[in-house]
């Protein structure tokens, strides 16, 4: 199945051509129409989708005017992890996908969000927002604000939520492109742009191998230009910033750069506790170290955990395998250790 939409008039003395192709997913054509498929096998999956935990899921509209969904995800059959008021942390989880391919339907993330409800656990929130190039940034962005709007709306009107979310214990987590929304929403909720209280307090951000970029290359970015047998390269993530980001814009713009000349000053954002994921294969790596060691040095609680050997999105492409199961431990600790907001401890570790 696919589907095609305009994103722009551009006009053409010859038939529409193809000008961009993203792994066969998404096409951008000369006339500015988007032939998107929804066709997702060329993203490799290892293993298959656990059946037997004890999760329930169900899907939600959180955004009517959009169309946008996200899926709830609930533990049946657990008492870790509750507090004494016998509600669960809520952890709200984006996709990566460059912000212009995936969702929370594919299996692979379908998976996630069962292991981490059923192992955290937690009451997971798994939510998809607008790709692009139909949608640029900053849409997603504004997506994402929008969902944690809607848990702070629907805190006491969903059932699910009524019953098991613990409200003073919300994380924001993404992987990759979600990783970088979380720190999107990082920044939003701590300059106070997004009011969520007093129903819901973050209580920290885990960013997976978080999707960031800059016109000048880190040298991890630059090896990863000659590397084609990762499916994750350098030239596939300039491609998808190509296809995101507003027409016209370089890798400095915000919302790829969190460093960049007109991106917010983070020195003086009141930041919840940080955990950033960095496998040390992934041609982000440099980028995602640096991004932690500027954090730290202003006095953010940074938490930085390096998987050696994996690359990117190896929770995605192997949601069950050893890896996944160290990472899934590794964010377990974190959410039990900042059970409370206010709990501030430092950590580093490397796996």
């Amino acid at each position: 199945m696919s589907s095609s939409s305009p994103v722009s008039a551009v006009s053409s003395a010859t038939a529409p051509h193809v000008v961009d192709d993203c792994l066969g997913i998404v096409q951008l054509l000369s006339d500015g129409t988007v032939t998107r498929s929804a066709d997702y096998s060329a993203i490799p999956l290892l293993g298959e989708v656990p059946s037997n935990l004890p999760v329930q899921w169900k899907d939600v509209v959180y955004d009517p005017a959009h169309a946008l969904r996200l899926r709830m995800y609930r533990p049946t059959d657990t008492d870790g992890g509750k507090t004494t008021n016998n509600k669960l942390p809520v952890l709200v989880y984006f996709h990566g996908g460059g912000f212009c391919i995936c969702s929370f339907e594919m299996p692979h993330f379908h998976a996630g969000g069962l292991r981490l409800a059923a192992e955290l656990p937690a009451l997971v929130l798994s939510a998809d927002y607008r790709l692009g190039p139909e949608h640029r940034l900053p849409a997603a962005h504004r997506d994402a604000e929008a969902v944690l709007s809607w848990l702070r709306a629907q805190a006491e009107a969903d059932p699910w939520l009524v019953e098991s979310a613990d409200m003073g214990r919300v994380f924001v987590c993404g992987d990759s492109a979600g990783g970088n929304i979380a720190h999107h929403i990082a920044v939003q909720y701590g300059t106070g742009h997004l009011a969520l209280g007093p129903v819901v307090r973050l209580g920290g951000y885990i960013m997976l191998w978080p999707y960031f970029a800059a016109e000048e290359r880190t040298a991890s970015e630059t090896a990863g230009l000659d590397v084609d047998h990762q499916f994750v390269s350098t030239a596939l993530l300039d491609q998808m910033w190509r296809l995101a980001l507003p027409v016209g814009a370089t890798r400095d713009h915000p919302a790829a750069n969190p460093f960049g000349p007109d991106s917010v000053p983070l020195e003086d954002v009141a930041f919840q506790p940080l955990l950033v994921v960095d496998p040390d294969q992934d041609v982000l790596h440099d980028r995602t170290q640096d991004y932690a060691a500027r954090l730290t040095a202003m006095g953010k609680l940074v938490e930085l955990v390096v998987f050696r050997g994996q690359g990117h999105g190896f929770f995605v492409f192997d949601p069950c395998g050893e890896a996944s199961d160290q990472l899934i431990h590794v964010i377990r600790r974190f959410v039990l250790l900042h059970k409370h907001p206010c709990n501030l401890v430092d950590l580093s570790t490397t796996m």
